[in-house]
């Protein structure tokens, strides 16, 4: 989503339209402190044209001189951040008759910001809509509205209505912007629709000089998701070879290699990381040490990964790191018995039921250690198992 985590407006249109002979103070501008000195009639830059080849006709429609000095109060109000005061005002200008289109859909918008300021979603779009439906502001007004909408559409999981009030934003406006591409974009794939979430999110990245790594991730995992494994593998491996000393770049190729079950590729690609030091969370030797785990014959690796991760502290001793560890010991050349039993002990207590302590008395039991695996097999018993008869075998051995 584009929205920040503080509240702040939304969009960021310059109003400059005369009312009862002042200019109007930008009442959309996201740094609102700095605009304080256009009020009290000081005149402003006219507003940048932010929808050159938009294909709406913009109405020439004024503000009503009756109208006029509610709509200053109104716009004072917003910009002394007195959200509820505004909310009220434009109520009354959006009832009152002497009001015309521009005035309403004024007073609707600044509402909508409002609204959105006292966390209050659904009067946003509510007044939003009204905006629209009035058409009484300029392009940069009404579109910035509607780009609004769609994004609080989304933002409330209202997912094909938030689409299809950006569709009608780019048909309408010809936009291209990247941060807004990228919006639909991340829509689409969280709708599924992967096939045509890639053009959009390839357009918004190149479209931008500097392309966020959020982007390229989403780009890479909605290839992946729609079939086309190989093109964001080429896409990851792509971005690696351009920033080879970046870490995220070459983590994001890590990944990609193993849900396109290159094992080796992906392994080769952490192990570099890792003989240089860069991993250094739980996470990224989690990675690692699950590649090792699904390659052929990188027992040794795996277990000197997750012992060097759990003797810097960075790897928890839990279930899965035992286990793991455990499984390594046993099936390594030459096989490490009395290590993987030691492993399988710290993992058996950690799980969530006996399987593992059933089959460290399978262990147990081929390694002669006859009273251990009793006990494990009763234990086993104890936290539940599917296949008890296995465990009462063993315990019954004489």
């Amino acid at each position: 989503m584009i929205f920040s985590n503080h509240k702040q407006a939304v969009l960021s249109v310059l109003i400059a339209t005369a009312v009862s002979g002042a200019m109007i103070t930008d009442a959309f501008a996201q740094a609102r402190s700095s605009e304080r000195g256009a009020r009290g009639g000081k005149k402003q830059a006219k507003a940048e044209v932010l929808y050159p080849n938009a294909t709406r006709q913009e109405p020439e429609q004024k503000s009503s001189a009756k109208v006029g000095p509610k709509l200053q109060k109104l716009i004072d109000s917003y910009n002394d951040q007195k959200f509820p005061e505004t909310r009220a005002q434009a109520e009354e200008i959006l009832a009152n008759p002497a009001a015309n289109n521009y005035d309403k859909s004024l007073a609707a918008q600044l509402a909508s910001q409002a609204a959105y300021q006292l966390d209050d979603s659904a009067a946003a779009k509510k007044y939003l809509e009204q905006v629209l439906q009035l058409g009484g502001l300029d392009n940069n007004g009404h579109y910035q509205s509607m780009l609004m909408l769609g994004q609080l559409q989304l933002q409330d999981d209202q997912t094909n209505e938030g689409l299809a009030t950006l569709d009608k934003y780019f048909a309408e406006t010809k936009s291209n912007k990247p941060e807004e591409l990228i919006a639909k974009g991340q829509a689409l794939y969280q709708a599924e629709r992967y096939a045509e979430a890639i053009p959009v999110l390839q357009q918004a990245i190149a479209g931008s000089p500097e392309p966020k790594d959020s982007w390229n991730q989403l780009l890479m995992a909605a290839m992946a998701e729609g079939g086309q494994t190989g093109e964001a593998v080429k896409q990851a491996e792509a971005l690696a070879a351009k920033n080879p000393n970046d870490k995220k770049a070459q983590l994001n190729l890590a990944s990609m290699y193993m849900q396109a079950d290159q094992m080796d590729q992906a392994g080769a690609v952490m192990a570099k990381l890792y003989a240089a030091g860069q991993l250094t969370d739980e996470r990224e030797y989690k990675q690692l040490y699950s590649i090792y785990a699904n390659s052929e014959n990188k027992e040794k690796e795996l277990i000197a990964v997750i012992n060097d991760g759990l003797q810097k502290n960075i790897l928890k001793p839990d279930y899965q790191v035992y286990l793991a560890l455990a499984q390594a010991y046993y099936y390594s050349d030459p096989q490490q018995t009395d290590k993987a039993i030691e492993a399988w002990q710290k993992a058996a207590p950690l799980s969530k039921d006996g399987e593992t302590y059933l089959n460290l008395a399978r262990v147990l039991h081929s390694e002669g250690r006859i009273p251990e695996a009793k006990q494990a097999a009763q234990q086993a018993l104890a936290k539940g198992v599917k296949n008890q008869a296995d465990a009462k075998k063993i315990i019954n051995l004489k």
